[in-house]
Formats: C-alpha cells, structure tokens, sequence
C-alpha cells in the first residue's frame, strides 16, 4: 500500500499484516497494533504476547527484528517512535478476537458503557458468549444476573486483575 492511501486508521492494518509472520516466527502472538498521537508526537505502538508471558528482552527482540522491516516497507509518512511491549496484566480488549480469547474463560472483566445502563457506568462480569455476527457479548454479572449487549455499546473492554489474591 502506497503511502497516504486509507490514511491513518489503515497504517495499524498495514503494519499489522507487514511484520505478523516475522513476530509470530519468533514465537510471538501479535496482541494489537496501534498508531496513535500524543502531543505533538506519532507513536505506533506494537503489543506481543506469549503463553509464558513477555520480558524486556522479547520485547527488544521483536523490535530488533521488525524495525528493519518497517523501514524498508516505509509504510508509515513522516516521523514516529516505535514501542514493544506486553499488553499486561490488565489488558483492553479492543478486538472480536480479543474477545473470543477470554470468553468462557472466567477470567473477570470491566466493561465501561458510552452511555448509563440501569443506572450503571459499568460491569464487571465474565464473558459467556461472544457472536462475532452480531458482535455481542453476554456476561455472567457478579449477583448471578446475565447481559447480552453489543460491542458498540462498549465504550472499553479490559480485563480485571485481582491482585488481593
């Protein structure tokens, strides 16, 4: 893809499909790709994951390894910072696979509304059931009650650590 073609939504896409096969060659799942802007600055940011989980020395690895290749693609027009890292403990779920990664699982949630629901700016719960169709998820809320709702009303998913435990 050329550059300033589908501007800078597409360039996650694009560096996603660019630098998968070297991460997931080096024994990596690609959690998420990002390119964002904070103050004056680009950053895109790449986040890896692994069963085992990610030390600073995966993520030097992979950054090794990926930055030759984004410069040589030059999918990205002026200039960034690039970041590795580990989507952590307390991760967002921003994607249907993300989702369907953790459901079922009981591993708990929060979910943030855009908008109230019964009165609630939040849940915390499990997901029961991702439809990638529909793009809905039904959570088990803590008290036994369910919810069926669509991603779209979902304002961030992210998961819940508890670290009391």
């Amino acid at each position: 893809m050329a550059k300033g073609q589908g501007g800078k939504k597409n360039i996650a896409a694009v560096v996603t499909e660019l630098i998968s096969p070297t991460v997931e060659d080096l024994g990596y799942d690609l959690w998420d790709v990002v390119f964002e802007k904070e103050g004056s600055l680009w950053y895109l940011r790449v986040t890896i994951d692994k069963f085992e989980g990610i030390t600073i020395d995966d993520c030097e690895r992979v950054n090794r390894a990926i930055d030759p290749l984004l410069d040589e693609a030059d999918p990205i027009e002026g200039s960034y910072n690039l970041e590795v890292s580990s989507p952590g403990i307390e991760r967002e779920l921003r994607t249907p696979r993300h989702v369907a990664a953790f459901t079922g699982t009981g591993e708990p949630v929060e979910v943030r509304f855009f908008a109230p629901r019964d009165g609630k700016k939040s849940v915390v719960g499990t997901i029961d059931s991702y439809d990638e169709a529909s793009d809905a998820i039904t959570l088990s809320i803590e008290g036994g009650e369910t919810m069926t709702l669509p991603r779209s009303d979902c304002a961030k998913i992210k998961t819940v650590y508890d670290f009391e435990d």
